[in-house]
């Protein structure tokens, strides 16, 4: 790996502190716009390296809230890096929306499930909202953001192409 794909992989863990500590409103505690600079990273320097940035992220955005649901969050943290190296995967064959819609939908449905299983159904329907505004949020603010950096990073970053 490269000094330059390491210091960006710094940079985007960086604000993704930076958003786990804006929270979206939850009785959980640990939603937040850690999300964002991952799907970044995801988008800019491929899935393992965004992968890795929303699993740190969420565990710190856990951290921040007091690690309200004990070790479920690694396995959440697990389920996000997937979830954002799948978001890598799609994004960068040329299906934005798709993969817009994939993050979401498997963030705030998906990614849950497990919860049932650990808590209850009563835990999974109502921590759903806050996960899909969450995803939503941290989602379209990606969304506006990558484009405009793409072209900087063929550009000045890579030198042309990667």
């Amino acid at each position: 790996m490269s000094v330059k794909k390491i210091s960006l992989l710094a940079l985007f863990l960086a604000l993704s502190v930076i958003g786990a500590s804006i929270k979206i409103p939850s009785f959980v505690g640990s939603i937040a716009l850690d999300s964002f600079p991952a799907l970044l990273a995801a988008a800019l320097l491929g899935g393992r390296a965004g992968g890795f940035v929303a699993g740190f992220g969420h565990l710190l955005s856990a951290l921040i809230a007091g690690m309200p649901l004990g070790p479920a969050h690694f396995i959440i943290a697990l389920e996000m890096a997937v979830i954002v190296w799948m978001f890598s995967w799609v994004y960068r064959s040329g299906k934005r929306k798709t993969a817009a819609i994939l993050f979401i939908l498997s963030n705030s449905l998906i990614a849950p499930l497990p919860m049932i299983f650990l808590f209850n159904t009563a835990f999974y329907v109502a921590i759903v909202p806050s996960l899909l505004l969450g995803a939503a949020c941290n989602t379209i603010a990606a969304l506006l953001i990558i484009p405009r950096f793409e072209s900087i990073f063929q550009k000045r970053i890579w030198g042309s192409a990667r």
